[in-house]
């Protein structure tokens, strides 16, 4: 079993911690420090010894961060952890801010004033303190300091040390070779003499490898330097590699240990290429400190790996049959089941029990999120064995997860009715559905980015006076991170969508202390055929939907539905039912042609 269920946190931890913090504060002669839920490699899931946030606030979710101050401390997160911010951290000592809506910097002029605001430069991006910087009143003033929490953390866990395995060029569809050649010659082109790669997800895809540093997420924790002449050092620990990991890097990728990182740095001639969004400040700082030019601009392997290979759409297709197949058996037993007699835990434990009989799951992708009734309205809710409540009839049951195979990684959310709906759930169901639907029908002119393309999602529920407040989708790798840039559906995406960019497309609503919905596919944007009569030589591009796993046909309120979103529905589930028959059991067989039959 990959998941488990215990509670990592508890409310009670956060207030002697945050005293015992204060005390460093005032020891460093800082007014404010900041403490982000972010390691030095930028990526969005830390290992244990990272989580930093998590174990002086007790709040566990995937973004946010705590700017803790003399009298107060403000634990910023965003719409997808307002209500489980509020359960997880003690509120006589946190203060629960919503953010992006409030900025750390008008928010520290207001509460702070004047003074100094400390921040570990390793943490921090430097285009995170840029926008903090202007946002500062002119009283206060920010300073680097080593990391404060790390000062009273006793049993802070060792770094990661997880083994390094090779990922085949057979399903990466190019060789590292190939990818160092490629990103060498554009550094070339920019006049750029290197680039400083942080991110794990990037080294990971540039020297196809894979790693187990981050649970869920197959990275590698290290540094690497590409070079303009193709050549690449490594930084991390050689423990990490076999001799037949060896091999596959070969002798033009150097290894080295981290703490010769900053020495390498200092050593290179420029410039060199740096991406303000996603390296620390303290790299940016030992550029500075030895006079090398910096070459501003994206990390180099993000746009490349965002764009994947036929071989990886591929891989990815045949893992979500495979993922399908598994899900599929999981609801036919899920709807053969007393509602009564499951609690959540049952459900993820039989979910996950589902995925690894098909012999080929290597981990789950994420916790998976397992909400009924008022629990799916929390948006990332993670059941624990003092959470866990039964499925009780009448309740939705919201189920949020996915699974890391070699050839891809999946997500996929479907909500269920274990009963007689609660009031107002059929008509939201129908809504979030004309949504999906919306997005996986929209085509587009070439160069719209994914802002342009989120209010379709939502405009069913802004009729009738509803929203949600996530993003309608995120990109995502094969098998690598769940969550990955630059390509999301969301209101703030400037990026333009490519072919071959993978994103989830999952819209919801979230009634709170009653019930949760989300219905999310994966799919990938692919050129289109021009309509008949459509522009001479304009490009147009859609999305190939990924994700084959059918949709409670009970929650739909079908005289809501149009002719053309009917047939959808229909056209989907004759998919689903053809692609995924010959992958299941006999019983799961007949409910899977029942549930997909024609409206």
């Amino acid at each position: 079993m990959f998941q488990s269920f215990s509670a990592t946190t508890t409310p009670e931890q956060g207030p002697p911690r945050l005293a015992a913090l204060r005390a460093e504060m005032t020891h460093a002669g800082v007014d404010a420090f900041l403490i982000p839920r972010a390691d030095a490699h930028q990526g969005e899931y830390v290992a244990p010894r990272d989580d930093r946030l998590a174990w002086l606030t007790g709040f566990t979710g995937s973004a946010g961060f705590c700017i803790a101050l003399a009298d107060t401390a403000g634990v910023f997160v965003d719409g997808r952890y307002t209500l489980q911010s509020r359960q997880q951290v003690a509120l006589e000592a946190f203060t629960p801010v919503s953010w992006p809506k409030t900025q750390p910097g008008p928010w520290l002029t207001e509460t702070l004033g004047t003074g100094v605001v400390g921040f570990d430069p390793w943490l921090h991006t430097k285009a995170e303190i840029a926008r903090l910087e202007k946002g500062l009143g002119e009283g206060l003033s920010l300073l680097r300091v080593d990391n404060l929490v790390d000062r009273i953390w006793p049993d802070q866990p060792a770094p990661p040390q997880g083994a390094v395995k090779i990922h085949p060029d057979a399903l990466a569809g190019r060789s590292a070779a190939e990818k160092r050649a490629e990103i060498a010659e554009a550094l070339r082109a920019a006049n750029e003499t290197a680039a400083i790669l942080t991110l794990p997800d990037s080294l990971c895809w540039l020297l196809n490898i894979r790693g187990s540093d981050i649970p869920r997420n197959p990275v590698v924790h290290g540094f690497a330097i590409l070079h303009a002449d193709g050549g690449c050092d490594l930084f991390l620990d050689a423990a990490k590699l076999s001799d037949d990991v060896m091999a596959h890097l070969g002798p033009d990728v150097r290894i080295a240990a981290p703490e010769s990182f900053g020495p390498a740095v200092m050593a290179l001639s420029g410039p060199v290429r740096l991406d303000p969004a996603t390296a620390p400040v303290a790299i940016f700082d030992l550029l500075e400190s030895a006079g090398i030019p910096v070459s501003e601009g994206d990390d180099p392997c993000i746009l490349p790996k965002a764009c994947k290979t036929e071989a990886e759409i591929s891989g990815t297709a045949e893992a979500h049959l495979r993922d399908g197949a598994a899900m599929v058996e999981f609801l036919a037993w899920l709807d053969a089941q007393d509602p009564g007699s499951l609690h959540e835990i049952d459900v993820v434990t039989a979910l996950e029990g589902f995925r690894a009989a098909t012999g080929a799951l290597l981990d789950i992708s994420f916790e998976t999120i397992c909400g009924t009734g008022p629990h799916g309205a929390i948006v990332h809710y993670r059941v624990t064995e003092d959470t866990n409540r039964a499925v009780t009839p009448g309740d939705l049951l919201l189920v949020d997860s996915g699974g890391q195979y070699a050839d891809g990684t999946t997500d996929v959310t479907r909500t269920m009715a274990t009963g007689t709906p609660p009031d107002g759930a059929v008509a939201a169901f129908t809504r979030v559905l004309q949504g999906m639907i919306a997005v996986s029908l929209a085509r587009w002119p070439k160069g719209l980015a994914g802002r342009d393309l989120d209010a379709l999602a939502r405009a069913p529920l802004w009729r009738a006076g509803q929203d949600y407040d996530h993003g309608t989708g995120h990109g995502v790798g094969t098998y690598l991170c769940v969550h990955e840039g630059p390509q999301r559906l969301s209101r703030v995406s400037e990026v333009p969508l490519r072919p071959g960019m993978i994103l989830s497309n999952e819209p919801g609503y979230y009634r709170e202390g009653a019930f949760g919905i989300r219905i999310e596919n994966l799919v990938v944007v692919t050129e289109m055929i021009p309509p008949e009569g459509g522009d001479p030589g304009r490009e147009m591009l859609g999305f190939r939907t990924l994700t084959y796993v059918p949709i409670d046909r009970r929650l739909i309120d079908l005289s809501m539905l149009s002719p053309a979103e009917r047939d959808w529905l229909d056209n989907y589930h004759a998919q689903v039912r053809s692609y995924l028959k010959p992958r299941v059991s006999h019983s799961a067989r007949d409910w899977l042609i029942r549930v997909t039959a024609p409206l």
